[in-house]
């Protein structure tokens, strides 16, 4: 079977909070994730949005695009709005041959208001899952006609968040609609990370290998704290820093014969946690839970 091993730059530079983000440019990224061993990152604020600007700066640091988050606002919109969107992103990531776009949807999402507290987030009754489905499904089918599928995130905050959340969304949309499986998004959740790609492994088809500090969210106060608060007080971190099993959680994933990009998605302080050293200890934990469980990594 075989794996390959990617890293998101909010380790460097956070999209949401200012704040946190370290003054690198998108090179000395590049060239940090390659020196910890990484051969694809996904994108962000400081990628440029031509191919043929960011082609040449990839190939100098033997890189590939392995996604990228786009912020979709189909629960609330229209597909024919969302299409035009997603059009730039879409032309970019088709040129340099990343594998999918990463779709977290922002309808309604308090992820990066850090005033609204954990337990403001939007809720969605089954009824409003189902009509939701079945719009993903066919932007879904959309954007895999074009040559550019999207995989779905559920994310802390979002409107697609919890398990039940998750469950809701696959029996209720095609599987023309693709899942991004995020460890540590469904355990800060409280939800069961096994039993996840257990029930929907057949749909997963992009991971990231988020960790968390379970003390730091087991204390938290959702009621007060908004999800940009968790993040600040170090919820998240890298694989063989953190409290999940990652060992069984790709043990779990190869079990059910996924392939593909494993991606660190650790956001955290720059200054509290310097990302070369964390992107370190990610892909070292990574390559020996891979080798346990049987991945060839390539690149």
């Amino acid at each position: 079977m075989k794996a390959k091993l990617g890293i998101a730059p909010i380790a460097w530079w956070n999209d949401d909070l200012a704040e946190l983000s370290g003054d690198i440019s998108l090179e000395g990224c590049l060239a940090e994730a390659r020196e910890a061993g990484f051969s694809g990152m996904e994108t962000g604020r400081r990628f440029p949005m031509d191919a043929g600007v960011l082609g040449p700066i990839l190939d100098t640091y033997g890189m590939k695009v392995c996604g990228g988050w786009f912020s979709g606002l189909l629960l609330d919109g229209d597909i024919a709005r969302e299409k035009d969107r997603i059009a730039e992103q879409m032309a970019l990531f088709k040129a340099v041959g990343a594998p999918c776009i990463v779709y977290g949807e922002t309808a309604g999402t308090i992820q990066g208001d850090r005033s609204a507290p954990l337990t403001t987030r939007r809720r969605l009754s089954e009824e409003e899952i189902k009509a939701y489905g079945r719009k993903m499904t066919t932007f879904a089918e959309w954007c895999a006609d074009q040559g550019m599928p999207i995989a779905y995130h559920h994310h802390m905050a979002a409107p697609i968040e919890s398990e039940q959340d998750v469950d809701l969304l696959m029996k209720h949309s095609g599987e023309a609609l693709p899942l991004l499986y995020d460890a540590g998004h469904m355990a800060f959740a409280g939800g069961d990370v096994l039993r996840v790609i257990d029930n929907h492994h057949h749909r997963i088809s992009h991971v990231h290998t988020k960790d968390v500090r379970q003390p730091v969210i087991d204390k938290l106060d959702r009621s007060r704290e908004s999800f940009l608060d968790a993040v600040v007080k170090g919820a998240f971190t890298v694989p063989g820093d953190g409290s999940l099993d990652f060992e069984t959680i790709v043990k779990r994933l190869a079990g059910h014969g996924y392939e593909g990009w494993f991606v660190v998605e650790a956001e955290q302080d720059p200054i509290k946690n310097p990302p070369l050293e964390m992107a370190r200890i990610g892909h070292r934990e990574l390559l020996r839970v891979m080798a346990s469980a049987g991945y060839t990594v390539e690149g």
